[in-house]
């Protein structure tokens, strides 16, 4: 066909609308004029126009979420009932819990978790109360060493300043630094400390006294009972190391002069008591007369594990816990200030210096229970509150795995073998050591309620005269205290000639539970492990979470508080009364 003789039609391109085109076209060449048809539109016409809708409202909303929260984020800080902030800062009443777990490092929590699904065959996702409020992690270096001591890990939350292995609140030169709990007495907070070791023990010590060295608890007995440059700043204290207030003249007393600390106490204001009778008198705090000083062992309170065959004799850490915490309460209810109070599970660390699994995983739930106890508290309180937790180390280097042979391991370890246990490697030690010494006791029968005298049960003097009767005497031990009856002859023979073995008698103990449980310990020392950070409220405590250096956390605890001004106020005059006397110990080069 000629291209002049092509269809009219020929060279139009097709489109979606073609069909409409034509109908149209096709009517106008009939009748010679163009017709009006209805104009359709296609559900994929409709469904564009949806589409694109759609997409401008949800972009709408993100950006004006966004604006929100970037406005919210800039002006303002968390709001709990019972308070308020301006300018970043907290106003209003307001208390501020502080816990330290001493020694305890991310394997503890392991380790005790599992232990205690395992022997109440609860889910694996049944965790503890300390893993449900996990926010972040700490670094614990010292300005002398990678790994730090209690005494600079404490300074560091009480001053929020670095300092070295042994410094009491006392900086590298020597300076004092205001504590947090000594800037909220001066403005006006009711403050407290409750541990389960001595009071004059390092944490507790730092954060109401100042010496140069640790070992001056003769010193910081003193000072925590008022004289001290700043006069009294502690309204209550429970705890143990009751030795340390007792005159040298009188039994029971550890100190190196004839000072009587507790009638010092008792004319700074203080009333006392010393033993579970007194502690049950206090009504768990209801109407108590602050200031109060609270002593319930010569030196540490027993490990919880055999604190609890002891309950006549020692209270919990739970029982101090929220004794304190109703007496502040009380007696803070028609101030327009809170408390600031500190509560450590100290034992925990010693268990891990014991290398003693039993006496650790039952030292962690004891302060599970207590901070579960802090919680239902703040939960119930009116006042705005916070509670904030963390460890000052890890001790001991303790892993949940352990090679016993040369052979490649298998993947497994047992803490169920903990669980026949009833006894910590500390309190057999005592008992052996009496035994041998004449007190002829039955194991766990009578001498369970004498309590442990030195700090570090050392090896006997002398083995007993009559070796068979000392080793039935040990395998019954064992056997009862430990729930292992499968020592080996060798493992006998080695408590029997203790005397001249290199270690306590307290770590062989240790170490026969930890073999079978395939429990792992690394030093029985502290390491450099970071370790955890816990708060009742993340929002709260959000400038801890993540990793922090240990100092973040005693700055966020005096701003907390807004103690800024307090801080340095008390600083100023500690330092200017370092020159007038001597009052902060012995120097490091006496």
């Amino acid at each position: 066909m000629a291209r002049g003789e092509e269809p009219l039609l020929s060279g139009r391109p097709s489109s979606d609308h073609s069909d409409e085109r034509n109908v149209e076209e096709e009517d106008a060449l009939l009748t010679g004029q163009k017709q009006q048809q209805p104009r359709r539109y296609t559900w994929a016409f409709w469904r564009e126009i949806g589409i694109f809708a759609w997409a401008v409202v949800a972009t709408a909303l993100v950006i004006i979420l966004a604006i929100l929260y970037q406005h919210q984020q800039q002006t303002s800080s968390p709001k709990p009932s019972g308070g308020a902030w301006k300018d970043g800062r907290p106003t209003g009443k307001r208390n501020l819990i502080f816990m330290v777990s001493d020694g305890m490092g991310p394997t503890s929590l392991s380790l005790t978790r599992t232990f205690r699904q395992t022997v109440t065959g609860l889910p694996i996702d049944d965790v503890l109360v300390l893993d449900e409020h996990l926010i972040g992690s700490s670094r614990t270096r010292s300005t002398s060493s990678l790994i730090t001591d209690s005494a600079a890990g404490a300074t560091a939350f009480s001053c929020g300043q670095k300092s070295y292995n042994g410094a009491i609140s006392v900086l590298p030169n020597r300076d004092p630094c205001g504590t947090v709990l000594e800037a909220a007495n001066r403005a006006g907070y009711k403050t407290g400390l409750v541990v389960t070791t001595r009071i004059t023990d390092a944490t507790p010590a730092c954060f109401a006294a100042h010496v140069n060295h640790r070992g001056e608890e003769d010193e910081i007995a003193v000072q925590e009972v008022g004289e001290h440059p700043l006069g009294r700043v502690l309204d209550l204290v429970l705890g143990g190391g009751r030795c340390h207030f007792l005159p040298n003249t009188t039994d029971g007393s550890c100190r190196d002069d004839a000072r009587d600390v507790v009638d010092l106490a008792k004319k700074n204001g203080f009333s006392y008591v010393s033993d579970r009778k007194g502690f049950d008198g206090l009504n768990f705090g209801t109407g108590v007369k602050l200031p109060l000083l609270g002593l319930f062992a010569d030196t540490d309170i027993p490990y919880e594990v055999d604190r609890r065959n002891m309950n006549d004799v020692y209270p919990s850490l739970d029982e101090m816990a929220r004794t304190a915490l109703t007496a502040l309460h009380e007696a803070t209810e028609d101030s327009d200030k809170g408390f600031f109070l500190m509560i450590e599970g100290s034992r925990i660390d010693h268990a891990g210096h014991g290398n003693d699994p039993v006496a650790q995983v039952h030292e962690v739930l004891a302060y599970d229970k207590a901070f579960a106890s802090v919680l239902k508290f703040l939960d119930r309180d009116d006042v705005e509150g916070v509670l904030v937790g963390t460890s000052d180390h890890e001790t001991g280097g303790l892993a949940t795995a352990r090679q016993l042979h040369d052979a490649y391991p298998e993947y497994h370890y047992f803490p169920s073998v903990l669980a026949n246990a009833t006894r910590s490697a500390e309190n057999l030690a005592y008992q052996l050591r009496d035994h041998i010494a004449g007190k002829h006791i039955s194991p766990l029968d009578t001498g369970i309620k004498t309590p442990p005298r030195p700090r570090s049960p050392a090896s006997p003097d002398s083995p007993s005269s009559d070796p068979q009767e000392l080793k039935q005497y040990i395998q019954k031990l064992i056997s009862n205290g430990l729930g292992i009856n499968d020592a080996t002859p060798a493992e006998i023979e080695r408590l029997v000639h203790s005397s001249e073995d290199p270690w306590p008698v307290s770590y062989i103990f240790a170490d026969m539970v930890s073999r079978r449980a395939q429990v792992g310990w690394t030093t029985h020392g502290h390491s450099a492990v970071d370790v955890n950070i816990y708060a009742s409220d993340p929002q709260q405590a959000k400038p801890l979470a993540g990793n922090r250096e240990n100092t973040e956390v005693g700055v966020f605890l005096r701003e907390y508080l807004d103690l800024e001004d307090h801080v340095k106020e008390v600083t100023d005059e500690l330092k200017k009364s370092v020159g007038s006397q001597r009052w902060m110990g012995k120097t490091l080069s006496d």
